[in-house]
């Protein structure tokens, strides 16, 4: 009888083996790798399409049979040790340790490596028998589970293969290793995730950036600023920076000036489109799926003050999933490029104490750090291609000849038209004389 109930014990421990087997499995098998394993006709892909199809049925079947197999064979070793040993707790502590080991090693460890090392195989396998014992279960799997959500607080047994996001991230990157996607489709799909958790204020164009137009400028000098810019939206102020009142589409201007040369004259406000607004809080996911509905590629984000904070296009959005988005004018440049003459092209990015070392000065500002931001400083507005500044270094220099740093903005470059390049030009003290005096005088 011992020898008996032994063995029946081993044969519990065989299927609970068996059921953990396609627990990992099934797991591990989508319905992307059952539709290939029918299109390769491999054999048993029927059975396989149909448990892919419901894998959370078929996932609950294998589970309570391994519980059920699992609890069997523990009891069954447990009532064979009391017969064989005179101590009650000799007999208990000894079926623990066994029933233990084999849990562990035959079906936590063992199962599970093979069901994740051949995930198809497996599945496969387990669906000869999981569709007919589904059947003959009926809704008793279901059932327990749904019992012992109500004795559990929180969300519950889980519905699908994946627990969390962390789970669905660890296959993705599984799924890379094995070479079933590529490394740009698996930043791509974090990307995704990360764009959920993504705010508008961490996408737009900052304000500083923003090259703008006052409502009372002419569709002329709209067009002429689009074009001198390189941006093909601009938003319209009123009053001040902070408001704006709509966006002028290049495309509209140009439209209007086609139709008539006496548009030209005309006030900008006159060719605008209605701004959308969105608070810089929004979920940058959100607001991607109400532009994609609205048909609107511009919304003007404000701050919690009512600020505007910034510009924010479809393009910002989607550089989040697929990363930059550059163009056939961008190329890399050299930080400092020596023209001869003490003139240097630099990029607008360059730091300031790097520029003042290339001339001997020891330039400093509280309020910029980089080129780019010293010319917008001395301009007093965002600088476009042709913009020209002069910096005084008076105070920052000994010598006499050298009287000013002349900055001009370069052509724009990349999607946002930003300006790339500074030209930097000594103004000696001799030549700044001339110009003087070869301006017009007052009353002249």
């Amino acid at each position: 009888m011992t020898a008996q109930l032994l063995a029946v014990a081993v044969l519990l421990v065989v299927v609970a083996w068996l059921a953990a087997c396609a627990e990992a499995g099934l797991a591990r098998t989508t319905r992307f790798r059952a539709e290939e394993a029918v299109r390769s006709g491999r054999r048993g892909s029927a059975k396989l399409m149909a448990v892919a199809a419901d894998p959370t049925r078929y996932l609950n079947v294998a589970l309570l049979v391994r519980v059920a197999c699992e609890m069997a064979s523990g009891v069954l070793v447990t009532y064979v040790f009391l017969g064989e040993f005179d101590r009650t707790w000799e007999a208990l502590v000894l079926a623990m340790a066994v029933m233990v080991l084999v849990s562990y090693v035959a079906v936590g460890v063992s199962p599970r490596t093979i069901g994740r090392q051949h995930p198809v195989n497996t599945a496969t396998a387990a669906a000869y028998v999981l569709l007919p014992l589904a059947r003959v279960m009926g809704p008793i799997p279901q059932l327990l589970i749904l019992l012992g959500n109500a004795l559990t607080p929180g969300k519950g047994f889980r519905k699908g293969p994946f627990a969390s996001e962390a789970e669905l991230r660890a296959m993705v990157d599984l799924a890379e290793k094995e070479s079933l996607i590529e490394d740009e489709e698996r930043r791509m799909v974090h990307s995704v995730f990360e764009l959920g958790d993504t705010l508008v204020r961490e996408v737009m164009v900052p304000r500083t950036d923003l090259v703008v137009i006052e409502r009372g400028k002419t569709i002329r000098q709209a067009l002429t600023l689009a074009l001198r810019s390189g941006f093909s939206r601009i938003p319209v102020t009123g009053e001040s920076e902070d408001d704006i009142v709509g966006i002028v589409y290049l495309k509209d201007l140009a439209r209007k000036t086609h139709i008539s040369r006496d548009a030209e004259s005309e006030l900008v406000s006159t060719a605008m489109r209605p701004a959308v607004f969105v608070p810089d809080t929004k979920n940058a996911g959100d607001l991607l799926r109400e532009m994609q509905v609205q048909r609107n590629h511009c919304a003007v984000v404000i701050d919690e003050y009512g600020g505007t904070a910034g510009i924010v296009t479809i393009e910002d959005i989607l550089e989040e999933i697929v990363g930059e988005i550059t163009d056939e004018y961008d190329r890399e440049l050299p930080p400092v490029e020596d023209l001869g003459d003490g003139t240097y092209r630099v990029t607008a990015r360059l730091d300031i104490g790097d520029l003042g070392e290339l001339y001997g000065l020891e330039l400093d500002d509280e309020d910029v750090e980089t080129v780019g931001g010293l010319l917008a400083k001395s301009l007093g507005r965002v600088p476009i291609a042709g913009a020209t500044a002069e910096v005084d270094l008076t105070e920052d220099t000994t010598d006499p000849e050298l009287r000013a740093l002349r900055l001009t903005a370069e052509s724009p470059a990349g999607r946002r038209n930003r300006i790339v390049t500074v030209l930097v030009q000594p103004v000696h003290a001799l030549h700044a004389e001339i110009t003087e005096q070869g301006r017009p005088q007052p009353g002249a």
